[in-house]
């Protein structure tokens, strides 16, 4: 499992996913290159996550509130809590995620990859589509 998923500024390796855990636990690295950022805020209320910093750091929007994430810090997101996250560095920072229940795997990512790399804006009612029908609700906006 060790397939790394591009969407260009963020890369994204899964360990282990919802298909070898039994629906127990997904768990991926992601690395945020400089302004990456989390194209679209967005809740989830099948799962909680939690993030754990490896490396650099990444500034998390939980609940309206920020959190810069650095190595050997942690961030728990609970089920129905909007966030996203940008990296205001000059240097990648990457953090190792966990998924509970394991639910959403590296098919999801896979589809908005090709959805925001083709060359072109992404779509956005594409992107909400494909959001929605793996369970993460875009957030209002601000």
């Amino acid at each position: 499992m060790s397939d790394i998923i591009n969407f260009g500024s963020l890369q994204l390796r899964f360990l282990h996913s919802k298909d070898d855990t039994d629906g127990n636990v997904d768990i991926f690295e992601m690395t945020l290159q400089p302004n990456a950022r989390m194209p679209i805020p967005h809740y989830h209320d099948r799962w909680d996550e939690t993030i754990y910093g490896l490396s650099g750091v990444s500034t998390w929007t939980i609940d309206g509130a920020q959190t810069d994430l650095g190595p050997r810090e942690s961030v728990f997101i609970k089920r129905g809590v909007v966030h996203g996250f940008t990296n205001r560095s000059t240097e990648p920072a990457t953090c190792l995620c966990i998924l509970s229940p394991g639910v959403l795997g590296p098919q999801y990512f896979t589809e908005m990859a090709a959805l925001v790399t083709t060359g072109t804006p992404p779509d956005p009612a594409r992107m909400k589509e494909t959001m929605l029908r793996y369970g993460l609700v875009p957030a209002p906006p601000a």
